[in-house]
C-alpha cells in the first residue's frame, strides 16, 4: 500500500525529540525520506539512526541562524535531489511572569520560534518555488490563539507564526507551494509532564475530550497538511487540542 508521503522528502526542525520526533516517525511510516535537523547533532543523529537504512539523516541545525537552516535546505536538495516538505517544529520556553521575564528570555524565545520559523519558510519556499510544487508546515499553539499566563513570550511568538504562516501562503500560492500550521494544545512530553501536577490538573479541566494528546496525533495532522490530501489548503491553522479553547 502506498503512503501518503511515499517519495517525498522532508526537513524537521527540532525533531530528535517530542512531538518533531513524532513527525519523523509518522512521515517515514508513510513513505518519506526525512532530514532530522536539530541543534543538538547527536540526538539528530541518534534519533536518525533509529529508522531504516537511508529513510532518515541527522543534521545540525540552529533555526535562529540564516546560514544554518539555508545549508541544511540546501544539503537537503542537493543530497536528495528536493524539498517537499518542511516542517518548522523547533521551540523552547522560558516561562516567567512579564514582572521577572529579562529582556534576552523573551528574545530568545522569540528568534526560536518566530525567526527561526521564519527563516525555514524562507529558505523552503525558494527552493520549492524553483519546484513549483511542496508544503511547509508550521507549529503554533494553542497559546497563540489565548495567551498562556507567564508566558508573554512564547504566546507573542506562537501567534506571530499564525500571522506569518497566512502571509507567506498568500506569497507562495502562485508557485504551487502550500503553507498552514497546526496549534497543538496539551501533550503529553517530556516538557508537559515535568510541570506540577496542579497545574495539568488544572489543564485537563479545560479539555472537553478530557486527557492530553499524544505527539502522534499531531503527527498525523501534520502529515495530512504534508500530502496531497490537504491540495486545497494553504494558509489554514488546525487546532489539534481535545477542544479546549474552542
Amino acid at each position: 500500500m502506498t503512503g501518503l508521503l511515499t517519495g517525498k522528502v522532508a526537513v524537521i526542525t527540532g525533531a530528535a525529540q517530542g512531538i518533531g520526533l513524532a513527525i519523523a516517525s509518522r512521515f517515514v511510516a508513510e513513505g518519506a525520506t526525512v532530514v532530522i535537523a536539530d541543534l543538538d547533532e547527536e540526538a539528530a543523529n541518534r534519533a536518525a539512526a533509529s529508522f531504516p537504512e537511508g529513510r532518515a539523516i541527522g543534521a545540525h541545525c540552529d533555526v535562529t541562524s540564516e546560514s544554518d537552516v539555508d545549508a541544511v535546505v540546501h544539503g537537503t536538495v542537493g543530497r536528495l535531489g528536493s524539498l517537499d516538505v518542511m516542517v518548522n517544529n523547533a521551540g523552547i520556553t522560558r516561562d516567567a511572569t512579564m514582572a521577572k521575564m529579562s529582556l534576552d528570555d523573551f528574545r530568545l524565545v522569540m528568534d526560536v520560534h518566530l525567526v527561526g520559523t521564519w527563516l525555514g519558510t524562507k529558505a523552503a519556499g525558494a527552493a520549492m518555488r524553483d519546484q513549483n510544487a511542496g508544503a511547509i508546515v508550521n507549529i503554533s499553539s494553542i497559546s497563540g490563539k489565548v495567551g498562556n499566563f507567564g508566558q508573554t513570550n512564547y504566546s507573542a511568538a506562537k501567534a506571530g507564526i499564525v500571522g506569518m504562516t497566512k502571509a507567506a501562503a498568500k506569497e507562495l500560492a502562485r508557485y504551487g507551494v502550500r503553507v498552514n500550521a497546526i496549534q497543538p494544545g496539551l501533550i503529553r512530553t517530556a516538557m508537559t509532564e515535568a510541570m506540577p501536577q496542579k497545574a495539568w490538573d488544572a489543564k485537563m479541566t479545560e479539555i472537553p475530550m478530557a486527557r492530553a494528546g499524544e505527539p502522534a496525533e499531531v503527527a498525523a495532522v501534520a502529515a495530512f497538511l504534508s500530502s496531497d490530501l490537504s491540495s486545497y489548503m494553504t494558509g489554514t491553522v488546525l487546532e489539534v487540542t481535545g477542544g479546549r479553547y474552542m
